[in-house]
């Protein structure tokens, strides 16, 4: 073999075993735990089985939810806070039965969607974002949970630290997601909860004064959800 074909030869056997060789993680968290599993297994541990005539619910979701100070909002009542900034719909899906089923919960109240939309975890289309809430539901349903399914909430792009949250949310593909969360509920007997009607402007995205960021409620945004996620707990505990 003459010494310009051998090179050729160790090239390509070189290039072939590169390319069997496994991509390194970029990400150790979501390699290591993708379904953040470890996130609230100490918290579970102590958390006893709803006390008798206990109405016990969950708020189940991404950052959104777990920003949301529950106690504050809902004083004395038994909501549990298992939401975890970043997470995506195949995330959620994963950790339900330890965050949600085993918590035996009356009702979960799931927000979710918009990191999806953002491909948090890898591109993703609205039919594998739609599956996974109907596998959600139906988990649910078979471990007698009611569910509550939060329409996604508006973005806006009026502050320079929105810019790229908003580029990431195109409001077309929230409110294409929104209608389908809205025409499925009803199919499946679960409740819409349409946080998205109250945070709205008239041009379409959420008000300038209820998120700095574009995306993350402060404080006014929450005080106006509050009012709508309780009235949908009350309506999913009615027998």
């Amino acid at each position: 073999m003459k010494p310009q074909s051998l090179i050729v030869v160790i090239l390509l056997l070189s290039l072939s075993a590169l390319a069997q060789q496994p991509t390194p993680c970029q990400d150790r968290k979501i390699c290591d735990d993708f379904g953040n599993l470890a996130h609230y297994r100490d918290a579970n541990a102590p958390l006893k089985p709803p006390a008798a005539g206990e109405n016990r619910v969950v708020f189940f979701g991404d950052s959104i939810t777990d920003f949301w100070k529950l106690d504050e909002s809902f004083p004395g009542k038994p909501y549990v806070n298992r939401g975890i900034s970043g997470e995506t719909t195949p995330q959620m899906l994963i950790r339900f039965r330890q965050d949600v089923v085993n918590l035996q919960p009356k009702v979960v109240v799931i927000l979710a969607g918009t990191n999806d939309i953002a491909g948090n975890t890898g591109p993703e289309r609205l039919e594998d974002i739609e599956a996974n809430y109907a596998s959600l539901v139906e988990i649910a349903r078979a471990t007698h949970i009611a569910v509550i399914i939060s329409s996604v909430l508006p973005v806006h792009n009026y502050t320079p630290q929105s810019q790229e949250l908003f580029e990431r949310r195109p409001p077309a593909k929230i409110l294409e997601l929104n209608r389908w969360i809205k025409d499925y509920c009803p199919s499946q007997g679960c409740i819409y909860l349409d946080y998205f009607s109250a945070l709205v402007d008239d041009k379409g995205l959420l008000k300038r004064d209820l998120a700095e960021d574009g995306l993350h409620p402060n404080p006014a945004g929450y005080k106006l959800m509050v009012p709508l996620a309780e009235a949908a707990i009350q309506k999913a505990l009615k027998p």
